[in-house]
């Protein structure tokens, strides 16, 4: 085992190039991402012998929390001190840090409910190619027959890049800003309502988000599923059902997939 001779700034950028790109890299959960440091670590670095290693990734199953995330950070200590710890831990986990960030900025920025969230979660990963833009209308359909509010559609986008820890993740930060918004405002509502200027602003907030709610309809909904006549026809069936029929939102969803599924054939 190799003891690491302080937390040199070369020592420390070491690590951080490292734990960044195993944290870009690494998925699968945390038996993938031992794997990932054996290879990593080990076998192409050799930072550290296979029974440092074992014993580390022993002591670390003994500790509560993640294991995986304290293995880096073991392993940063191990190579440069504290600094190398933590450096370990912040190159490791800034992909789920971004991620966090992504969804907390989504939260935090919409207006007029869950509808409004989906140009600015498509923006956010479909051109960055974390999610594709398949599977990321398969799951605003999806959603759309599950009760509850439409925020739980970041859950699915966070399991899709991250697994059920994304999901998790996704979730609690697109809640977070609602939660805290209206732990914040609602002792001063009664004061805020009564305010001209503040009415006059609310107004020209719900007019965006009307225009948001068409642009969030028409891209990427209407040009990535109506291709033709016959999709227009279907998606025609499908409103009326709703909006003149007054079914249940899941009974469109159901008509939709199994519609689909028969076009599909054609």
């Amino acid at each position: 085992m190799r003891e690491h001779k302080g937390s040199s700034f070369k020592t420390l950028i070491e690590i951080l190039i490292v734990s960044t790109r195993l944290g870009f890299t690494s998925f699968g959960g945390p038996i993938a991402h031992l794997g990932y440091f054996y290879e990593e670590y080990l076998r192409k670095r050799k930072w550290l012998d296979e029974k440092s290693y074992a014993d580390l990734v022993t002591f670390c199953q003994f500790l509560p929390g993640p294991a995986s995330s304290q293995v880096g950070i073991g392993l940063g200590v191990m190579r440069g001190g504290l600094l190398g710890g933590v450096v370990s831990f912040l190159g490791f986990t800034l992909r789920w840090l971004s991620m966090f960030d992504s969804f907390y900025r989504a939260g935090s920025l919409v207006f007029g409910g869950g509808h409004v969230v989906l140009p600015l979660l498509e923006q956010e990963f479909v051109p960055a190619g974390m999610v594709s833009k398949e599977a990321f209308l398969a799951g605003y359909g999806a959603v759309q027959a599950v009760p509850g509010p439409l925020f739980t559609f970041a859950a699915y986008l966070g399991a899709v890049m991250g697994g059920w820890q994304g999901g998790t993740l996704a979730a609690i930060a697109i809640f977070l800003p609602a939660f805290l918004l209206i732990l914040g405002a609602l002792p001063y509502w009664d004061a805020l309502r009564r305010n001209p200027k503040l009415k006059g602003a609310l107004a020209g907030v719900n007019a965006a988000v009307v225009g948001i709610l068409i642009s969030a309809f028409y891209f990427p909904i209407w040009t990535s599923a109506i291709l033709n006549q016959i999709d227009f026809a279907f998606a025609a069936v499908l409103f009326s059902m709703l909006a003149y029929w007054k079914l249940p939102p899941w009974v469109a969803v159901v008509t939709g997939v199994i519609g689909g599924f028969l076009l599909s054939l054609l």
